[in-house]
């Protein structure tokens, strides 16, 4: 059955539930689109409700669903009519005066972001980012404690945990290699000691490592082993930062780049603005009174 078949039967079903004997006085209306219901002057149309009839809905529900699209919307007008009767004059005011406001911020906003995503360059070199961090390194301050480490989690059952700490602790090219070949035994594994991690995440992936003992093990060149039911966790801290530590550059890189174009998006709106009002007043498009007197 088409669409439109569908939608016509639910909508018999639905004037036929809401039994309103009146729609033949509706239709003699010379109205372009059909009408489903009428509260005063506002018409509710066909074309309004169809495009929100899935395919998925039954006659049946899709019945009910257009018989309580129509009674709701019936009931807000209703309301809305009632209110523009029984609110002051002042507070209609404002409510006309906020709709706009809200209309035009939408309007405007939509077109500045269409422009902007048009026009804007996106593209910051690696000096760039360098020179914004130096200049304002001071108000990157961590929020949370950040870590430098390398570790594993093994078998409970695995033979060979003391060659893997002192090879995780040497962490020579031999020792590297080594720990590679025997990575599939390994339950979890972390060997890129470069980056930095929050604490926090750090004790997602270990569960024995808690807030309570956490100043124990992830500490600046700490070696640590714990163990929990079903695994051991071997683990080497190369490096720690504290809340309140300057945040490494790698680590705010992210921050960065957004903040230079939150900075150049507000650069180009408010070059546009000054654009758009000089153009207005070259072509006597805008002008203030009152200004001389």
């Amino acid at each position: 059955m088409h669409d439109r078949q569908k939608f016509s039967i639910c909508v018999g079903v639905a004037l036929g539930i809401l039994m309103l004997a009146s729609c033949d006085s509706l239709f003699r209306e010379k109205v372009d689109k059909e009408p489903l219901a009428r509260v005063g002057e506002a018409y509710l149309f066909k074309e309004d409700v169809a495009p929100l009839i899935r395919d998925d809905m039954s006659e049946l529900d899709s019945a009910l669903f257009v018989t309580n699209y129509i009674n709701n919307w019936a009931s807000k007008q209703l309301l809305l009519s009632k209110s523009k009767i029984n609110l002051p004059e002042e507070k209609l005011a404002e409510f006309d005066r906020l709709v706009s406001d809200y209309q035009a911020d939408l309007y405007t906003r939509a077109y500045v972001e269409a422009l902007v995503f048009k026009e804007q360059d996106t593209s910051i070199s690696t000096t760039q980012l360098r020179q914004y961090y130096e200049k304002e390194k001071e108000n990157f301050k961590l929020s949370e404690k950040l870590v430098q480490l390398r570790f594993v989690a093994l078998p409970t059952q695995f033979l060979d945990k003391d060659g893997v700490m002192s090879k995780l602790r040497e962490w020579g090219d031999e020792d590297k290699v080594y720990l590679d070949s025997v990575a599939m035994q390994f339950k979890k594994i972390h060997f890129n000691d470069s980056i930095w991690v929050s604490a926090a995440r750090v004790m997602e992936e270990i569960p024995p490592l808690t807030s309570l003992n956490e100043k124990d093990y992830l500490k600046k060149s700490q070696f640590f082993e714990l163990q929990d039911s079903l695994e051991v966790y071997l683990g080497q801290v190369t490096d720690v930062l504290e809340i309140n530590d300057i945040a490494p550059f790698d680590y705010i890189l992210p921050d960065i780049r957004q903040l230079i174009l939150n900075r150049r998006r507000m650069d180009y709106v408010r070059r546009l603005e000054t654009e758009i009002i000089d153009e207005a007043i070259k072509k006597n498009e805008f002008e203030v009174y009152g200004k001389d007197e």
